[in-house]
């Protein structure tokens, strides 16, 4: 599985040793990770992966992915599938940004890299939420074409489809 690339930005498949580092608390040995990264989300994100590997195998293609700049090579945040595609063709997807790199629009690069990676894999519908007050990721995915499809007291739910996906 080769990365993916955007205009500005390189999406690498997190490897299960990079994931075990990041949880051990391992530091990047360099200039490798922007400030602030990682975050408690991409922490989160590399447990999930490991706990996916341990149980059911790697997920590749639809694992885990870190954000790549391509101007100074820094991993400035992340992007996972939170599991293969159901037996309707739906993926759920998560990002973040370290907040040195939020408002220039790299998530929704990254988020329209990863939407088009998905249909081209067969995805026939890609989901994603966020928190209420996080205003920032509700217009990153109404930006890429995704549509509000509900909330609950703690999120709201979005939504993107495609009736031409291939199986």
């Amino acid at each position: 599985m080769g990365d993916l690339e955007t205009a500005r930005l390189v999406l690498r498949p997190m490897t299960v040793g990079e994931a075990e580092d990041m949880v051990a608390g391992a530091t990047d040995g360099g200039d490798r990770w922007a400030p602030g990264y990682p975050t408690d989300g991409d922490l989160s994100a590399a447990r999930r992966l490991l706990g996916t590997c341990a149980s059911t195998g790697d997920p590749r293609p639809f694992g885990h992915y870190e954000i790549y700049r391509r101007e100074d090579g820094q991993v400035i945040g992340s992007l996972s599938f939170h599991g293969p595609a159901d037996e309707n063709g739906s993926v759920t997807i998560g990002y973040g940004l370290v907040p040195s790199a939020q408002g220039k629009g790299y998530a929704s690069e990254a988020l329209r890299g990863l939407l088009l990676f998905a249909r081209e894999r067969g995805v026939t519908s890609v989901k994603g939420d966020a928190d209420h007050d996080n205003i920032a990721s509700q217009h990153v995915m109404l930006a890429v074409g995704m549509r509000p499809t509900g909330e609950d007291e703690h999120v709201r739910y979005f939504e993107t489809d495609w009736t031409d996906a291939r199986p």
